[in-house]
């Protein structure tokens, strides 16, 4: 054993316990009450070492001596909560708990038959500190985000929580269907990796709200459901001419931002046909940003929020929902690619398209490689693609003013040009 080993441990007992104790005393006006302040940049240091200190000793005095240690800071922490609350006071246990967690990391330190490398050992210890001092440090941003987290979102995650843990992993990996085409397990994966995704987006829009302006709701609306954007956008511009600009900025940001949203979900499942799939995808979205980005500077001052009604998307009904539409498209594109070869994936992108992306890009990803040429697979999502954005196109026609329609369709016309145009480099 290295003969300076024991000082180098308790030295990273120490800095752990410093790092938490310079957040708490940072907190302390913020956090604690007067006269229940524990402690802070001294006492989490010398807390932290108690814990190196009394695992030294256990060494040769057995585990006792950390029962003892650990028993008599808690004990400590209860006398002084108990004194908090007889005096009227109200707190929480969050600097208590972040006591005995850092008793804990000082015993950590020490432990070197529990991880004997070095420096996995010093990663682990640091890198807890490092993240309680990160939870600690978040209360004034963690309460503003629950004011806008509601019961349904926590029980629709919940929910969602156990198909993942619970169902999917335990699902049948065996084909069945016509030609093999469907597998349980491989639909409850992608359901989960579409929802997951669409979360982020669904997640930034309560956060952040209407409030931000239309370019925040057509970047975050982009990642859960274009349709969605466009249509509010749609009779958000109907009678409001002054509407008309800022509500095609979200409409064309949104369509835009849909185009890398399917290139990372193919990505994540299939990344040679990502890497085929990526000219054609952000030609097309960097045409639409850059078309967002001529309209941002013409409206910036009008684009006030709009609240979008998007449903959450890890709720079980819109994840066995999805389930359902990919199914269906996987054991449709199978048939179409048996019977009918290319022409009939293409057809099939162009149907499924026009409803969702996500489901026929998922369902080209799978069958790339063994069922289906890169070529014929990235161009089918790119017809996919065409037929999404024509069908909002049509949405803005049919819902929105005249002036909002016509800068949504020549946007969108701009934006499947180019994207018609770098087909040609998947067949070069």
């Amino acid at each position: 054993m290295d003969p300076y080993e024991p000082f180098l441990s308790l030295g990273l007992a120490t800095v752990a316990g410093l790092l938490i104790g310079l957040e708490r005393e940072q907190s302390a006006p913020l956090d604690e009450t007067p006269g229940s302040f524990l402690g802070g940049a001294r006492t989490f240091p010398l807390v932290a070492l108690i814990g190196a200190l009394a695992t030294l000793l256990g060494r040769h005095f057995g585990a006792p001596v950390v029962v003892v240690a650990f028993t008599a800071v808690a004990l400590f922490l209860l006398v002084a909560y108990f004194d908090v609350v007889r005096r009227g006071s109200d707190r929480g246990l969050t600097s208590e708990a972040a006591f005995l967690i850092t008793f804990l990391l000082g015993a950590l330190a020490v432990s070197h038959d529990i991880i004997p490398t070095p420096g996995k050992r010093v990663f682990t210890v640091l890198g807890s500190a490092v993240a309680v001092t990160a939870l600690l440090s978040s209360k004034p941003m963690v309460r503003p985000l629950m004011r806008h987290v509601s019961r349904e979102d926590v029980v629709s995650l919940l929910k969602f929580l156990i198909v993942a843990l619970l169902l999917v992993p335990w699902l049948p990996d065996r084909n069945f269907g016509p030609l093999g085409s469907l597998n349980l397990r491989t639909i409850g994966w992608m359901m989960l990796l579409v929802a997951g995704l669409s979360f982020v987006g669904y997640a930034a829009t309560r956060m952040l709200g209407p409030e931000r302006g239309l370019t925040v709701t057509g970047f975050v609306g982009g990642l859960v459901s274009s349709t969605a954007v466009t249509l509010a956008m749609s009779s958000r511009s109907k009678g409001h001419p002054a509407m008309e600009r800022p509500a095609a900025l979200a409409a064309v940001l949104a369509s835009s931002i849909v185009f890398i949203r399917v290139l990372v979900v193919v990505a994540l499942v299939d990344f040679p046909l990502a890497t085929t799939l990526a000219v054609p995808m952000l030609v097309m979205a960097t045409v639409g940003l850059c078309v967002s980005a001529f309209l941002y500077r013409r409206t910036a001052k009008l684009a006030t929020g709009v609240d979008l009604q998007l449903k959450n998307p890890v709720s079980l009904s819109s994840a066995f929902e999805f389930a359902l539409i990919f199914a269906a498209v996987m054991a449709g594109s199978k048939l179409a690619s048996h019977y009918l070869g290319s022409a009939g994936i293409y057809a099939a992108a162009l149907l499924a398209g026009a409803a969702d992306m996500d489901a026929i890009a998922l369902s080209l990803a799978e069958m790339a490689g063994p069922q289906l040429t890169m070529q014929v697979a990235a161009t089918g999502i790119v017809l996919a693609g065409f037929a999404n954005t024509i069908v909002k196109g049509g949405m803005a026609v049919a819902l929105g003013s005249w002036g909002f329609a016509r800068i949504v369709i020549a946007s969108f016309a701009a934006m499947l040009a180019a994207g018609g145009l770098s087909l040609l480099a998947v067949w070069r």
